[in-house]
């Protein structure tokens, strides 16, 4: 075993009491979260392309794309391995959420919009959480990029504002 690899499993035994690898699982979960954010946020803004709406979350999908990029290379970086079968159930849970009723039985409701902007906001929100803890860990773990990791921070606050904004909006437009 090289240097390197002893340092990582003992930093590891030290953070998890030499259990599962209880930062691996989180970062899984964040990665299924993720999974789950990009392909919603990327069916809304197809579904308001043409619209002040579907302009405003053109970047907002593609943020979150980038940042779904940036939490695998930060895997990568700690060396956790990727759980596909989080991958899949991630995918699965945003077409599940595609089942909810919306007092619509054919068309798209304006309640759907409402909704899925909330539940976007709630993932930037988590995923924010995550970032926040990574940070923490990147003041102790050489392998966390602290400069990145605020980066990451800065977007999701930016995300979270226009999620938000968009959020209130529609729900103005849909109850008003």
């Amino acid at each position: 075993m090289t240097d390197v690899q002893t340092s990582r499993t003992a930093h590891r035994d030290r953070a998890h009491g030499g259990g599962p690898d209880l930062l691996g699982i989180y970062l899984n979960d964040h990665l299924m979260g993720a999974t789950a954010g990009v392909e919603r946020v990327r069916r809304l803004a197809r579904t308001a392309r043409g619209t002040d709406l579907g302009a405003a979350l053109e970047p907002v999908a593609a943020e979150l794309a980038e940042d779904r990029a940036a939490l695998l290379a930060i895997m990568r970086d700690l060396d956790v391995p990727v759980r596909r079968h989080k991958i899949v159930a991630g995918w699965a849970a945003e077409k599940a959420g595609l089942l909810k009723t919306n007092g619509r039985l054919v068309r798209r409701s304006p309640l759907s919009t409402v909704l899925e902007l909330e539940v976007l906001r709630a993932a930037v929100e988590g995923k924010a959480a995550g970032w926040q803890v990574l940070r923490r860990l990147a003041e102790s773990d050489a392998r966390l990029d602290a400069h990145r990791l605020d980066t990451l921070l800065e977007r999701a606050a930016r995300q979270r504002e226009t999620l938000e904004e968009w959020r209130v909006r529609r729900a103005v437009e849909v109850f008003g």
